[in-house]
């Protein structure tokens, strides 16, 4: 062949490289294959520990769902009727029945739980209480002031540990005609200070005016009373 120009062209001889298949086995190339994933820019966009613990915890949700609709007659519908009823069943209990009470002596129950204050003491610091509004602190102090106040007057013998309970009892052999006001009195002291409730106004007012009531009756002379009667 003679190229453009009357030069005789010079052959080129193209040469393939032919690749040889390396035989790897699969434990060093699942080896290969990991440390080449762990690189952090495979991972940039993974979720954090929080997420992956959140992701979990929803698909449990919704396979425990599944699982009890699956169960349930009607399906998701009857799954949510069931759940709605037991709710409201259990609201109707809560307020029917109100927060548990302990039983009265438990320890951490007693009524004094500060140091010792005169009646005058606990009555001014409820009505501190109660002008600010403070119907909680409120009542349990104003229920201490009774209870202090048949102290002071020999009705009951002061005693460390006595429960609100327990002084109600025994005020109420002495005041007879007022027993059921004291018992009520006690109630509404253990609902709000271990019950959880919340006082109001109008309770306040009640232990208040059972105070003052208290403080104008004559005892009855009972020899079964705990306290001696003045």
């Amino acid at each position: 062949m003679t190229a453009p120009g009357g030069t005789a062209a010079t052959p080129v001889r193209l040469r393939a490289d032919v690749d040889v298949p390396v035989d790897i086995s699969r434990l060093p190339a699942r080896e290969a294959a990991e440390r080449e994933l762990s690189k952090p820019m495979y991972h940039e966009n993974d979720p954090n520990l929080l997420q992956r613990g959140l992701d979990r915890f929803w698909e449990w949700l919704r396979d425990l769902f599944g699982a009890a609709s699956g169960a349930t007659p009607g399906g998701v519908v009857g799954l949510v009727a069931v759940v709605l009823f037991v709710a409201a069943l259990a609201a109707a209990l809560w307020w029917r029945l109100g927060t548990p009470r302990r039983a009265p002596g438990t320890t951490g129950d007693s009524l004094f739980a500060g140091g010792p204050r005169t009646a005058r003491d606990h009555r001014a610091a409820a009505a501190r209480h109660a002008a600010a509004g403070r119907w909680n602190q409120a009542l349990q102090e104003r229920m201490r002031a009774v209870v202090r106040s048949l102290e002071e007057r020999t009705l009951l013998d002061p005693r460390p540990g006595r429960t609100a309970d327990e002084a109600a009892a025994e005020a109420g052999r002495s005041l007879p005609s007022h027993a059921d006001e004291l018992r009520l009195a006690a109630r509404a002291f253990d609902d709000v200070a271990y019950g959880g409730r919340t006082a109001d106004e109008p309770a306040y007012r009640r232990i208040e005016e059972l105070d003052t009531v208290l403080e104008r009756t004559r005892p009855t002379l009972d020899t079964t009373s705990t306290g001696t009667p003045a």
